[in-house]
């Protein structure tokens, strides 16, 4: 840390120099290429007939590699789009350039002016004939052929993770383009975007812990959101027939591969869509994320084949038991049989389950995880699914389904709860679990109520993790991976401060004006 610290301290004596001789932080230099455009474009004429068209072009970036030759210099040059090699001769840009571009740092950002041509290795190169130093980096970049080492200063300092690891803006490229797709791919079939409260002053839509806070103004308790459901499904009463929305949602809950408290969700919603119809919209919908994100639907992760392009499979939760849990359909369907393998692998179901509430959870405890392959599970208990409608064929399980990938959820959805009398049973049914004691269970919602008592149409609803989606989409193992700036336990003091002590006392900040 010594070594780091004594570089600092060399950088701000650079930058203390730069503001002794004028501006220090120039604003006027606008690049007028990009990196990947210029190899695009001539990445394969021969330079034969590259240099002597002297194609004049600017670029901007961070400068992440340099070599100093005597008179003549190279250095690699990093935008958003990727990197190209500059040529600085003295020859070109004079004497006192040069000098200046020997004492920048790597991770200075830099402009620069120049021609194209092709090095003798045959690499694409700007001929720099005018240079300039337009942000001075006063800390040293992580080593250069291998960036951060630790895992967590990735995902804590995530815009060095970003500068160093082109795998890791690959991914989140990957994940803005899938989440463009599935936007284009809404509005193409007739879905309007709208945008829904993030503070509740009822927390509902799923079953969860929410987020607490106080609006001072309202004088009131507030909750972060923890699903849009219940606000959209107002929108179904008010007359919008397709509506989505893709935005965050909160959960005072553990973090894991596979958890953050605040994560993305896309809702979407249609009028006189049943759950089957969602299922196969859903096909269609992941299938064309994959495309546009990864260029197949095909896809790898793990090491494994994931393949979103056959049919996904559709089972029961008690097919799903004697398809990947071993027991017989008789066995799947007898409550003692249910409780013992429960009770084997050390869980206790409460004495009041049906036997539909020990098939679903014994489905969490042994199947979830089997789940490789798109699996849709249909035909959820009623007691764990209080917004999804009944069956008419078996009022004990619901017209629910959840997609399972890679043996993750990715999505849930069923065909909605539109009785205003059934769903007021529901929530009074879940707000007794919750003076129970149960923090999950959900509140009643009078004004939800109401509205149903308008009148809903029949309709049909789906959740998609957004970011679980991402994972998949770019074969990444935990959800830390694919949002840019995951919650993380808060930095200890201690160790923040031994990284910075030192350099930060070599030079005074200067006072902005007023």
């Amino acid at each position: 840390m010594s070594d780091d610290n004594q570089l600092i301290a060399e950088r701000r004596e650079k930058l203390a120099a730069l503001r002794r001789a004028g501006v220090a932080f120039p604003n006027d230099f606008k690049p007028g290429h990009h990196a990947a455009d210029l190899h695009h474009r001539h990445g394969r004429v021969p330079n034969e007939e590259l240099e002597p068209q002297a194609i004049r072009v600017s670029v901007g970036g961070r400068m992440m590699l340099k070599r100093v030759m005597g008179k003549a210099c190279f250095a690699t040059l990093q935008d958003a789009s990727g990197r190209i090699q500059l040529y600085v001769t003295q020859d070109a840009v004079g004497a006192e350039a040069l000098a200046a571009f020997k004492h920048w740092d790597l991770g200075d950002i830099l402009g620069c002016e120049g021609t194209l041509f092709r090095t003798k290795t045959g690499e694409l190169s700007v001929k720099a004939t005018a240079i300039r130093l337009v942000t001075k980096s006063l800390r040293p970049l992580p080593d250069k052929f291998h960036g951060l080492a630790d895992q967590e200063q990735k995902y804590r300092q995530r815009y060095v993770d970003l500068m160093t690891d082109e795998a890791a803006r690959a991914r989140f490229v990957a994940r803005s383009k899938a989440v463009a797709s599935l936007r284009g791919f809404m509005v193409e079939h007739g879905f309007l975007e709208v945008e829904t409260p993030m503070l509740h002053p009822i927390p509902g839509g799923a079953n969860a812990r929410p987020f607490v806070t106080h609006h001072n103004a309202l004088d009131q308790q507030m909750f972060l959101r923890i699903a849009p459901e219940l606000y959209l499904k107002r929108l179904l009463v008010g007359g919008f027939e397709r509506l989505f929305e893709i935005n965050r949602n909160f959960r005072n809950e553990g973090l894991s591969v596979r958890h953050n408290p605040e994560f993305t969700m896309m809702e979407f919603y249609a009028a006189w869509w049943t759950h089957h119809d969602l299922m196969d919209f859903t096909e269609q919908l992941l299938r064309h994320a994959a495309r546009a994100a990864s260029g197949s639907s095909r896809l790898s992760y793990g090491g494994r084949e994931v393949d979103l392009e056959q049919p996904f499979a559709r089972l029961t939760v008690r097919a799903a038991l004697v398809a990947h849990a071993g027991l017989s359909d008789a066995e799947a369907g007898d409550a003692a049989v249910l409780h013992a393998r429960l009770k084997a692998l050390g869980e206790e179901p409460p004495a009041h389950w049906t036997l539909a509430e020990l098939q679903f959870g014994l489905f969490e405890a042994v199947v979830e995880d089997k789940l490789w392959q798109p699996t849709y599970i249909v035909d959820y208990p009623v007691e764990v699914s209080p917004l999804a409608r009944a069956s008419d064929k078996d009022p004990t399980v619901t017209e629910r389904f959840e997609l399972f990938i890679t043996g993750r959820e990715i999505a849930n959805g069923f065909s909605e709860l539109n009785d205003a009398e059934d769903q007021a049973a529901r929530f009074a049914a879940q707000a007794a679990n919750k003076e129970a004691g149960d923090e999950e269970a959900m509140y009643y919602d009078a004004d939800f109520i109401r509205a149903l008592e308008y009148g809903m149409p029949p309709a049909g609803g789906c959740g998609v993790g957004i970011d679980r989606l991402v994972m998949l989409l770019t074969d990444s193992p935990s959800i830390r991976d694919v949002i840019l700036f995951p919650a993380l336990r808060r930095e200890d003091p201690e160790a923040a401060a031994s990284r910075h002590e030192g350099a930060e006392a070599q030079a005074p900040r200067p006072t902005p004006p007023r």
